[in-house]
């Protein structure tokens, strides 16, 4: 069944003066835009500024968006630890200047938006003070799929009165779905649990790009036929798939779709939202957004994105990675593989790692590949072939296997398990139930940097480079990191422009080496 019908009026009779007066379709589809979070995450290293944000958030209030995410991902830890930013401030600024626009944020789950698993005091504190901030929407994911990692996230969110939405992150073990894991049978099963755990919608998070259109059709289908709440797709361009499985979604039914403005869409980000917006005229899907004041806005991107010029991957032609079509390694994983092997001047084996990339996985219950789970595979890996098979096991590994991140979807290679953990028993319950309480000793231990709830957090999620950015703030330590600078951080548009006028001069032959 097609959900995508004839609109009240059709597409070949809307003229240009017709088009920004067009009816309301019956069902329109929802975007959510994913410009000030992912879609810089994914094309410029989470480098934007809030400066930048806060230049375009009135203009971007206007566009009409379901929701903006924001915040989470890697957005915390960037902001602190490169651009010498509060990341509080961000969801707090941006929030008086788009109060029309609910705005959503990443969290992943009992990792919050850090790289190991928090006692639930941590999460209970962080919840309310992201909520606190302006996040109304907190779009929760398990990097195993483990729902017992979203259990106090959760409650807490519920407990705030905000928008719990469950992701489950979507994966393959094939080049399509389907086989005995990553079927459609597994992420009806998962979704109808999060629902259960009190959900107001779904998430189906395609963080590699892989959903293939005529799969995405038939999961958001069933997803719609067995759920209550609304759906959600979330997909990356990475294979160049994005653009084609969100309008398969739309014919499904999906409720939301997530997209990028253009100057940050394609490549390894989201389809753009321009194309998508037009595509849709005159159906009952039509999204009602007004195309004139998105490119505004993505012309005011266009402005500022030269500061951000460095941190744009240019190392291929293409902007699709097609080689995830055939080993569904994400791009952001090959890119890190690529960089190891480079480190260890063993580049030319990369094929051996690829390989082993997917036997690693394999034995490892095949996790999804999104942070932290796709390092701690690719790094296994990469040890594997250069140093021999689990002969050197990382600590990340070594608590992944003993269950320290959850179940996995799959069963752990006994053999494996054994190699790596000799006698130690693997634990069945909720990785959290075994951390003890951090933040009262947080709060002691940054007692001397900390002023607020939001400080003591800060420091908590990252001891060292958050330390190093509380005593800057308040003048203990005055000293500019280098980390805070080029090539680190982004240029200034007065920077970029002399660089440009040197670079002229250089290739008109008018600058002389001395």
């Amino acid at each position: 069944m097609n959900a995508v019908k004839k609109g009240s009026i059709l597409a070949k009779d809307l003229t240009a003066d017709k088009v920004k007066a067009r009816p309301k379709a019956k069902d329109p589809v929802k975007i959510c835009d994913t410009t000030f979070r992912d879609g810089h995450q994914s094309t410029l290293a989470t480098r934007m500024r809030t400066e930048d944000m806060e230049w375009m958030a009135p203009e971007m209030n206007k566009c009409g968006f379901y929701s903006m995410e924001v915040w989470g991902g890697a957005t915390f830890d960037v902001a602190h630890r490169f651009l010498g930013e509060d990341p509080w401030d961000r969801p707090r600024k941006l929030k008086k200047l788009m109060p029309d626009t609910p705005l959503q944020m990443l969290l992943r789950g009992q990792n919050l938006v850090a790289y190991r698993n928090h006692p639930d005091d941590l999460v209970d504190a962080f919840v309310e003070q992201a909520a606190e901030v302006g996040i109304d929407i907190f779009r929760v994911f398990d990097a195993v799929n483990d729902e017992r990692n979203h259990e106090c996230a959760a409650r807490a969110i519920k407990k705030c009165g905000k928008h719990y939405q469950g992701a489950i992150c979507y994966s393959l073990t094939q080049p399509r779905m389907g086989g005995p894991i990553y079927n459609l049978e597994y992420f009806v099963k998962k979704a109808l649990i999060l629902q259960d755990m009190g959900a107001d919608s779904i998430c189906i998070k395609d963080q590699a790009g892989l959903i293939s259109p005529n799969d995405a059709y038939e999961l958001i289908k069933a997803l719609k036929e067995n759920l209550k709440v609304p759906v959600d797709l979330h997909t990356h361009y990475t294979s160049g798939q994005g653009s084609m499985s969100l309008l398969k979604a739309i014919e499904a039914g999906v409720d939301i779709i997530d997209t990028a403005l253009s100057p940050f869409a394609l490549r390894s980000s989201h389809p753009a939202v321009e194309p998508l917006v037009v595509a849709l005229y005159g159906t009952n899907r039509d999204t009602g957004l007004d195309v004139e004041q998105l490119f505004k806005c993505g012309q005011m991107l266009e402005q500022i994105a030269p500061k951000y010029r460095d941190f744009l991957d240019t190392s291929a032609m293409s902007v699709i990675d097609t080689g995830a079509l055939v080993h569904q390694i994400p791009g952001g994983m090959t890119t890190n593989l690529v960089a190891q092997l480079k480190q260890m001047n063993a580049l030319d084996r990369l094929a051996e790692v690829r390989q082993e990339t997917a036997r690693v996985r394999e034995e490892f219950g095949y996790p999804p590949l999104v942070t932290p789970t796709s390092q701690i595979v690719g790094v296994q890996a990469v040890q594997n072939v250069l140093i021999g098979r689990y002969k050197l096991v990382s600590k990340e590994a070594r608590e992944y296997i003993s269950g320290g991140y959850g179940k996995p979807p799959a069963q752990i290679d006994p053999d494996i398990q054994k190699t790596i953990l000799k006698d130690k028993v693997p634990i069945t319950c909720r990785p959290a139930d075994l951390l003890e309480p951090e933040l009262e000793k947080a709060k002691e231990e940054s007692k001397e940097f900390a002023k607020n709830i939001q400080d003591v957090l800060i420091y908590a999620l990252y001891p060292t480079t958050g330390a190093r950015f509380l005593k800057h703030k308040y003048g203990i330590d005055k000293t500019i990191p280098d980390d805070w600078k080029p090539p680190h951080a982004p240029k200034t548009l007065e920077e970029v422009k002399q660089e440009d006028e040197l670079i002229a001069q250089v290739k008109a032959g008018k600058l002389k080496g001395s």
